[in-house]
């Protein structure tokens, strides 16, 4: 029975883990780029704290730039997997190689745009004069393999969406590890300091990168790279784009958010005496890397449980549907539940990891169970987007995902520290995340019955024109 098959009969939970647990392993090894990277930068004698801040400040433009590759990550993946649970192998096959050619054509177009305006944005993220040049010396080198990066994370979920769960794991575990071998040696060996850390990432991705696109380029492979289908196809791309923009704006957000919180955080922080916003905007930095501890291992599951929902509502089967979700969603919140748990109650513990400066761990005790609060509940809202965009259900993927950051948590930035102070910037954080996942789980209790009682009715819809569709499937005429 071929891999791609056994997403319509293997038992469920063992399917889920089958495909899960390599992906959240995947994602584990893939957190490891950014979190050794701020493990060594911010134990660097002296100036490991300013440089860790500079770190940060480079974060939301790298975070908006790998947001791009979610377009077909997020959305060309799941319609590949949709496409072959139907039985159409020929649409999945276009979808794939039309996806690599705008992970191509979205590499070269941002690398180029950041790289030149990169002075402009990281002043307006916050940058002073103390972490400026940490930031753009880590950003300008990280630039040259912003095509690796595109290809091996836009690529990768075209893999597990074939059953090849496994190889996917094994391509970012690669990188990975290769990563943490080289941080110290350029680093500290070299004496390359941040622009070492840079270097090492961008030559790991490369290599993560060769290993994904060797993979779809076998002849034997479900779905594999094929020059005669990366002819511009516009129905695949408008598909591609009209899923995956639910899960780009997800990422996209991120990086509006860092760029809001850093600002509130150097505004309000330099009002409390010279440096403190320096000094607030580090600790953001350790905080969001702790919450990623969180955040992160949950997007792998859903990541590798995404391509079984979508294969089973291409294949009409409501009850494997509704089974994989329930397990998805049981997961992702106990996951959540015990790792807030015990974040909240040993924050210095997660702080050391980073940093050992004591006025920063300070801010961190204080803040980091105030900041992860709002994560006792994000399993759910995880579990019912994924799903959402499982199912092709596209306009509410995207409502779900700008109401946590740009409806909710960006005016709650700018209104907490007027009556909370500087503090209020990360209460913020805990409160959007606490409403945006209670009114998802409200608003996909009522959705997914009507998901499921038009699978009754007539099985699931084919791909439509996001515009001319009322019930949200997107997205370019594929038939």
């Amino acid at each position: 029975m071929a891999k791609d098959q056994l997403l319509g009969t293997e038992k469920m939970w063992k399917l889920c883990l089958k495909m899960g647990l390599p992906c959240v392993a995947a994602q584990i090894v893939n957190l490891l780029y950014n979190i050794v990277d701020r493990i060594y930068i911010g134990n660097m004698a002296e100036i490991g704290d300013i440089a860790l801040g500079g770190l940060g400040l480079c974060a939301p433009i790298l975070t908006l730039i790998a947001a791009f590759s979610s377009f077909v990550s997020g959305g060309g993946a799941p319609l590949a997997a949709k496409a072959l649970g139907e039985g159409d192998r020929p649409r999945a096959q276009r979808i794939l190689n039309n996806g690599f050619v705008m992970l191509v054509v979205f590499s070269v177009v941002l690398g180029l745009a950041a790289y030149f305006s990169r002075q402009p944005l990281l002043t307006l993220i916050g940058a002073s004069k103390n972490n400026y040049g940490y930031a753009e010396e880590y950003l300008s080198i990280y630039l040259i393999g912003t095509l690796f990066v595109q290809l091996s994370v836009g690529l990768n979920t075209f893999l597990t969406a074939q059953g090849k769960s496994g190889f996917a794991m094994i391509s970012v575990m690669v990188g990975a590890v290769l990563n943490i071998a080289l941080d110290p040696l350029f680093i500290f060996t070299f004496g390359m300091g941040i622009g070492g850390a840079a270097l090492a990432t961008i030559i790991s991705q490369f290599v993560s990168c060769l290993l994904v696109v060797g993979a779809l380029m076998k002849k034997d492979a479900v779905l594999h790279l094929e020059l005669k289908f990366m002819k511009p196809d516009r129905a695949a791309m408008l598909a591609i784009l009209g899923l995956g923009l639910a899960p780009f704006v997800m990422s996209a957000t991120e990086s509006v958010i860092g760029f809001v919180l850093n600002g509130r955080l150097k505004y309000y922080g330099d009002m409390l005496g010279e440096d403190m916003g320096d000094r607030y905007v580090t600790a953001l930095a350790v905080l969001q890397s702790v919450m990623m501890l969180i955040t992160v291992p949950v997007q792998g599951f859903t990541q590798g449980v995404t391509p079984i929902l979508s294969y089973n509502y291409g294949a009409k089967n409501k009850e494997r549907l509704k089974k994989a979700y329930f397990i998805t969603l049981a997961t992702c919140w106990a996951y959540c539940c015990l790792c807030c748990v015990v974040m909240m109650s040993c924050p210095r513990i997660f702080g050391r990891i980073f940093t050992y400066e004591e006025e920063i761990l300070s801010i961190t005790d204080r803040y980091l169970p105030v900041f992860v609060a709002g994560m006792l509940i994000f399993g759910i809202q995880r579990a019912c987007q994924t799903t959402f965009v499982a199912v092709t259900d596209a306009k509410i993927s995207l409502f779900i995902a700008i109401l946590r950051k740009i409806i909710l948590l960006v005016p709650f930035a700018f209104i907490f520290p007027m009556f909370m102070g500087v503090g209020g910037v990360y209460w913020a954080e805990c409160v959007a995340d606490l409403t945006a996942a209670t009114l998802c789980g409200t608003i996909f209790f009522f959705r997914f019955r009507k998901i499921l009682r038009k699978m009754d009715a007539g099985g699931a819809p084919s791909v439509q024109p996001a515009a001319n569709t009322a019930d949200g499937e997107p997205s370019g005429g594929i038939k």
